[in-house]
């Protein structure tokens, strides 16, 4: 999951070597990754309304 989520950032931005992900486990199994990007991609990555970060976290 964590290499798609990577991917896919990676083809919305301007600076794809700025994309980072990390990936770390809770207490009750459950997983959060989470996403760096330059602040000038960020717009890109959350889209508009949200709607390409709500994509990307279902």
């Amino acid at each position: 999951m964590k290499e798609l989520i990577e991917f896919i950032a990676r083809s919305l931005v301007e600076k794809p070597d700025a994309i980072t992900v990390t990936e770390e486990e809770g207490g009750d199994g459950s997983v959060l990754l989470q996403l760096a990007a330059a602040p000038d991609d960020m717009g890109r990555i959350i889209g508009k309304q949200g709607r390409t970060a709500k994509a990307m976290r279902t």
